[in-house]
């Protein structure tokens, strides 16, 4: 986190600023701030399993947001997520770096299957997990009122869905009640993870 906040800040506030991993000419300055944060994350996370015998293997999920303007974009890496509120319309922006989002992307598995899957917690890609990481990103036009949800798995893993849907659609008081109210269902429903939610609404 502190890496991500660092590289954020940096590049906002310095003009001239070294850009480890070059600059994808696709992207928007935002999103390879956003980019170049995380890849820095899993470096730093990298050396620090590497260097010390009790930290081998560690890793962790990720999903950030970077907003400039009228444009969001988004990262994530294993299954983390972010969720939007449009019009009433609740929909999943990233895709779960996970065994059952590859067997349901193949085919193999139905997105209702791939809820309750005994692999279902199976991540297939990590930050920390090995020295490079491949991670997209996506850029979308923010409208007025929308709602988005960023959250760990301790929250979407012990929410369905349909849930979270009903929950966030139904909200009608603070972001901070809100965020308050599905953690203590996660944490009813068993709370079997650690949870992280942040909710952030964007007004024109």
């Amino acid at each position: 986190m502190e890496t991500v906040g660092n590289f954020v800040q940096r590049s906002k506030a310095e003009d001239e600023i070294t850009w480890p991993y070059g600059v994808d000419p696709k992207l928007s300055l935002n999103s390879n701030r956003l980019l170049t944060a995380v890849m820095l994350a899993n470096k730093r996370v990298w050396k620090e399993a590497d260097n010390r015998q009790d930290y081998t293997g560690m890793g962790t999920t990720i999903v950030a947001a970077l907003v400039n303007g009228e444009t969001i974009s988004f990262v994530s890496a294993g299954d983390s997520r972010a969720y939007r509120l449009r019009a009433d319309e609740f929909r999943q922006m990233t895709v779960d770096d996970s065994w059952v989002q590859a067997a349901v992307d193949e085919g193999v598995l139905l997105p209702e299957e791939a809820e309750t899957h005994p692999m279902k917690n199976i991540i297939t890609k990590a930050i920390g997990a090995k020295e490079n990481i491949d991670v997209t990103v996506e850029e979308h036009s923010l409208e007025d009122n929308d709602l988005y949800l960023l959250c760990s798995d301790g929250l979407h893993g012990m929410i369905p869905d349909r849930e979270i849907t009903e929950m966030v659609r139904m909200a009608n008081g603070s972001l901070e009640d809100l965020v308050n109210e599905l953690i203590e269902k996660a944490n009813a429903n068993g709370g079997k993870d650690n949870v992280t939610a942040l909710a952030v609404r964007y007004l024109e």
